[in-house]
């Protein structure tokens, strides 16, 4: 049994689990996935013929917002990992609100000025996740309730598309559609919020399987990073590449899903999504059967390699008919199997096999800061590429770029995954042996 927590004078309400993992997993789930219809609609416009410095607007648009994302991350580091439980979901309406505001600049501000305010909109919205994952972090259903808030954001990316490719569709013109976007989803977002605001801290029993969290200062944070400094590098590694592809594939979906042959097909973006989600969902969330942290942490990592495997197969599989909806379903799962295993199992049972002083926050925004600072220097290096007359945007040929970009990410990040294996394998490896030194045979440490 495991507690919920009403929101009404205190009290408390003793539920089965499958409720309580119900609930969490909706209010999570819910709470993201309106969080996207905030950041993600306007790339479903196209902004045809706009152009500043030489690049297509789009690109400049999808860089402005990227780039005060990436500042977000960054400044998170330090904010979510220090953060305390209280007052967390007023500041999630409080972020949404100034996001949603510099959505409503961007309709009323006309093209070249209205990316500044894009940049507005990522800043606090690099912030958000966080809060939610501080939530749900550090429980024996930790990688079930992850799995279900990253299903989120890949449902999301595709369903927010769609829904502003049906604004675009509707009459909405490319400057308005974002905020008319983001006010469809204020209502849905304020409801998930509460439901988010129930669910208690861990109890007793979560803590004896995965180790408290705790607020961490910059000590603690400096200490953690240097102790695995290696292990870690690798990870950050692992996860910058794939984000950097995820994060392509989904500014740029309309035109990579042009240059497969679907024109003009809202619906697909969310179709593939589904299909997705649930083998990602399946595969990571499955993680809490494994109740040895040690041996759920290689297999998260094992999946991660098995995931990136995905994509080249998908790109060789392109060249003997396979269509492109098996195409951007392959390479999805290939992506996001990885990139949701480091959310769900990688860094939750690092720190709890470690048994050290730490949060998953610190480590998911420390890791994303680099993963999204590599994407804007990606964004940054097809810019320059463009300006020099390499145009590799269009619908037509963006293929052109993904696919080459696709079996570099792949290589790049099986080299990381291995790296990673190896030093905790042997790390963990010397921590037994030094066990086994101090404790005499037939006890237990």
């Amino acid at each position: 049994m495991t507690y919920l927590q009403a929101g009404i004078n205190g009290r408390r309400f003793t539920v089965p689990n499958w409720l309580f993992l119900l609930w969490s997993t909706t209010a999570a789930f819910g709470t993201y996935f309106c969080i996207y219809g905030f950041r993600k609609p306007f790339t479903a416009a196209g902004y045809e013929g706009a152009e500043l410095w030489g690049i297509e607007y789009k690109a400049v648009l999808v860089a402005s917002q990227v780039f005060g994302y990436t500042l977000s991350k960054f400044v998170g580091i330090r904010v979510i990992a220090e953060m305390s439980p209280q007052r967390r979901t007023r500041r999630i309406l409080l972020l949404v609100a100034v996001a949603q505001l510099a959505l409503l600049a961007f309709g009323l501000t006309p093209p070249p000025y209205n990316l500044a305010w894009l940049f507005i909109n990522g800043l606090p919205l690099g912030m958000a996740f966080g809060m939610v994952l501080r939530v749900l972090e550090g429980r024996v259903l930790t990688e079930m309730l992850t799995a279900g808030l990253c299903a989120s954001f890949i449902l999301a990316d595709g369903f927010t598309k769609s829904v502003g490719g049906w604004l675009l569709k509707a009459g909405v013109s490319e400057g308005w559609m974002p905020f008319a976007a983001g006010a469809l989803f204020l209502p849905p977002l304020a409801g998930f919020v509460a439901m988010l605001a129930c669910v208690p801290p861990p109890d007793t029993r979560d803590v004896d399987a995965r180790s408290v969290r705790t607020p961490m200062t910059a000590n603690d944070r400096r200490r953690f990073f240097m102790r695995y400094a290696v292990g870690l590098s690798a990870v950050i590694a692992l996860y910058l590449t794939v984000t950097i592809l995820r994060s392509v594939r989904a500014d740029f979906a309309r035109e990579i899903w042009s240059g497969l042959g679907y024109v003009g097909s809202p619906s697909v973006f969310t179709l593939s999504e589904i299909v997705v989600s649930l083998g990602v969902v399946i595969l990571t969330g499955a993680g809490v059967l494994i109740r040895d942290n040690r041996a759920a942490f290689f297999t998260a990592v094992l999946i991660s390699i098995a995931g990136l495997l995905l994509i080249p197969l998908a790109v060789v599989g392109r060249s003997y008919g396979l269509d492109g909806f098996g195409f951007m379903v392959l390479i999805g799962l290939g992506l996001y199997l990885p990139y949701v295993a480091v959310h769900t199992t990688i860094f939750e049972r690092l720190i709890a096999m470690t048994g050290d002083r730490g949060n998953i926050g610190f480590l998911m925004y420390l890791t994303d800061s680099i993963g999204y600072l590599g994407y804007v220097g990606v964004m940054l290096c097809h810019g320059m590429l463009a300006m020099t007359g390499v145009t590799v945007a269009k619908s037509g040929d963006f293929l052109a770029f993904f696919e080459p970009l696709c079996w570099v990410i792949s290589g790049a990040g099986i080299a990381s995954a291995a790296v990673c294996w190896v030093y905790f394998a042997r790390r963990q490896a010397t921590v037994e042996k030094q066990i086994a030194l101090v404790v005499p045979a037939g006890e237990t440490a």
